[in-house]
């Protein structure tokens, strides 16, 4: 439940390592949330900074390739810390197109956790969040799914599964006190890119951090970081495929 002074106070990051769900944690907590749940494959996270901040941080084994496991997740988060505030399913796969080609099991198998995991996650969040009567669940997208491009097209095509998912699940929310908040982030330099030339208008997981803590402070339902990249994306939806086809990798 939030706070006397309408701050976030519970939080349940899904993917307890991310850079990005970390980063807006961090943030939660410097303004005042107080018991944290980091769910993450192994059951150990780097939980100190959080505690050195004050928060009563729990770490449960989580796996996003078994959904049959992710509703019993969701109830056990709340047993330890009651009414959840804030939810972020902040994991995934980054994984290579020419892997993909070469290896179309590894392919299925990635898009499995890309997008069949954040479904089986976010509808168990949601059920949660609708019978609190509040909260708010974080559903990292990307640009990547807002047209696909040819060369990350299983790995978008999932974003962009995700993306309509998310869409269709704040709409299915709309009027019982929860919601959903769909971030947009371009190329984000951090570890899962390490090695990659960054694109145009990328960003780094603070920044998608203060976008993502700003807009839970609105009534804001989606999130682009940069903001300039949905000028950008209205521009690129419109190119004709040819020509979205040769554009640089």
């Amino acid at each position: 439940m939030r706070n006397a002074l309408g701050s976030v106070d519970t939080v349940l990051l899904l993917g307890g390592r991310s850079e990005i769900g970390l980063a807006i944690v961090e943030r939660l907590v410097r303004r005042g949330a107080r018991r944290v749940v980091l769910a993450v494959r192994g059951g150990t996270a780097p939980v100190d900074g959080l505690e050195r901040l004050g928060a009563e941080v729990h770490v449960l084994d989580f796996d996003a390739a078994r959904p049959e496991t992710h509703a019993a997740l969701i109830e056990e988060a709340a047993a330890k810390v009651g009414d959840l505030d804030v939810v972020i399913p902040a994991f995934g796969v980054l994984g290579s197109q020419a892997v993909y080609d070469a290896d179309p099991v590894a392919a299925a198998r990635d898009v499995a956790v890309n997008f069949g995991g954040h479904v089986s996650i976010g509808l168990a969040a949601a059920r949660r969040l609708r019978e609190q009567g509040h909260g708010t669940l974080v559903v990292l997208s990307s640009v990547a799914g807002v047209r696909v491009r040819k060369a990350n097209f299983v790995y978008g095509s999932a974003k962009a599964g995700l993306d309509g998912f998310a869409q269709g699940l704040a709409d299915a929310l709309h009027g019982s006190g929860a919601r959903v908040v769909v971030v947009r982030p371009g190329f984000v330099i951090g570890r899962m890119t390490r090695g990659m030339t960054p694109a145009p208008m990328s960003v780094r997981a603070a920044e998608v951090a203060d976008a993502v803590v700003e807009a839970l402070g609105t009534r804001k339902v989606t999130v682009w970081v940069p903001a300039r990249l949905r000028l950008a994306f209205a521009v690129m939806r419109l190119l004709p495929r040819p020509v979205w086809r040769r554009l640089p990798r």
